[in-house]
């Protein structure tokens, strides 16, 4: 298994929950996290948690055609440190996964520092946790403003003026 280095190093996650704040057209994003006495917070757009998501349901199917979704130990223990509150906007996220440990490596860089090599932040999340997350995080997704099916455009609460239908009729949601 390879080395990786973080300012952070939160080992293996006790718990995680995506979560959306807001009205929908103008939500904020999150997701939560617990390791040991820590807690943390990372900010992110829709479009990551929700590529998060797809990522980990892919590798889940993966897995389970292959037969290989029996749990295994955790590769490194939770946040062995004090109490830790650590808040920040996501600009990069790294996300892999490990098939000697069946878990996922999360590689976070704050959007101030995404240029830097090493990572804000690093924790490990099971399979059965990272399916939980994915579900979680496509539902709360899925929450927002209806699409419409012409364009995959967002529909405002008043409408929207598709380009598709060249403009000649608002849809309603």
């Amino acid at each position: 298994m390879a080395r990786y280095e973080a300012k952070y190093n939160l080992g293996t996650i006790t718990s995680v929950s995506p979560e959306a704040q807001g009205q929908p057209g103008k939500r904020t994003f999150r997701l939560l996290l617990k390791a040991g006495r820590a807690s943390v917070c990372l900010w992110l757009e829709k479009e990551q948690l929700q590529q998060l998501a797809v990522y980990i349901q892919e590798v889940g199917e993966a897995l389970s055609q292959k037969g290989l979704q029996e749990p295994h130990e955790p590769p490194e223990e939770p946040w062995p440190g004090g109490p830790e509150d650590i808040e920040f906007k996501v600009g990069k996220l790294a996300l892999g996964h490990d098939t000697s440990t069946n878990a996922f490596l999360f590689l976070v860089h704050d959007v101030e520092s995404s240029e830097n090599a090493t990572a804000d932040l690093m924790f490990w999340v099971s399979l059965d946790m990272a399916k939980a997350l994915s579900k979680e995080a496509i539902e709360v997704c899925a929450a927002g403003r209806p699409r419409c099916f012409l364009c995959g455009q967002p529909i405002n609460p008043e409408g929207h003026m598709c380009i598709r239908s060249n403009g000649h009729q608002p849809l309603q949601p």
